[in-house]
């Protein structure tokens, strides 16, 4: 099944940042001559995705700005013989891109849900915008290579996982597998269960998700029930996908690559260093 839209939740503020997201978002933070938000574009347009969801917070409009077209700067890169430069601005002319606000943090779930009137595909791609993974594919190459390998007629959700050390457990969202699944291989895991931080002695796995999604349309509505009973508290996907693991198939993919976490000051040193 083809995915042509994607979410790309990004209205957190930076704070591991500051100062300098006090005047640029973190999204916008250079590596070589393109920033985070332009790789994880990048990514989506490498599947064929063209039609993107920026959830942002007040103050962050230089984010979708970045792809916006500039007829007075491709003219004059146009009369100059820039033409490498006019040709790399071009290429999101035919990218659909939207933007919603998040004006309250109350989780993940709770930044998808602002986006839930703009999907219109039976699939979705969610890309948060911290995780990059460098390797001979991407890691939503990797999420729809192994999507289009499950059987016809299922409609599940599949998330992109990583081994991680069990001491480190409690940094994430950990899968329990079946693995007397059919589909369950190397890297392929049927998910049987799903647990939120848990300590090191009560993980089921040491398998941890990490930023990036394929998921149903109607996961959209599990989102909004738990809205509407959360009191104020945070929404999250993970919670969402516990709710419909007896009624929908989850599965997992063990990337392949090494992961670039840009999210903290160490991690995107790393990338620099690794992609610039």
């Amino acid at each position: 099944m083809k995915v042509t839209q994607a979410i790309l939740p990004v209205a957190g503020l930076g704070t591991r940042f500051l100062p300098w997201t006090k005047v640029v978002p973190k999204e916008l933070l250079p590596i070589g001559n393109k920033p985070i938000i332009g790789l994880l574009v990048d990514e989506c347009l490498s599947v064929g995705i063209d039609d993107i969801c920026f959830v942002i917070s007040r103050g962050k409009e230089a984010i979708p700005q970045y792809f916006y077209e500039m007829p007075e700067l491709e003219a004059e890169l146009d009369s100059r013989g820039k033409l490498h430069m006019l040709e790399d601005l071009k290429r999101y002319d035919n990218v659909k891109f939207h933007v919603v606000y998040q004006q309250e943090m109350k989780g993940d779930g709770h930044a998808l849900l602002h986006a839930a009137d703009w999907i219109k595909s039976d699939m979705v791609a969610v890309l948060f915008g911290d995780d990059l993974i460098h390797g001979k594919q991407n890691g939503l190459q990797q999420l729809v290579a192994a999507y289009d390998h499950l059987p016809e007629g299922e409609k599940p959700a599949m998330l992109c996982l990583q081994d991680v050390p069990r001491e480190a457990v409690s940094k994430y969202g950990i899968v329990d597998i079946d693995f007397d699944h059919p589909q369950h291989h190397e890297r392929l895991k049927k998910i049987k269960g799903m647990v939120e931080k848990p300590k090191p002695e009560h993980a089921p796995s040491t398998f941890g998700i990490v930023g990036k999604y394929i998921i149903p349309r109607n996961l959209f509505r599990i989102l909004q029930t738990l809205e509407k009973g959360s009191h104020g508290g945070e929404v999250r996907l993970i919670d969402a996908l516990i709710a419909e693991l007896g009624t929908m198939h989850v599965y997992g993919y063990v990337f392949e690559g090494h992961r670039l976490d840009t999210g903290t000051p160490e991690g995107y040193k790393e990338a620099v260093q690794v992609l610039g």
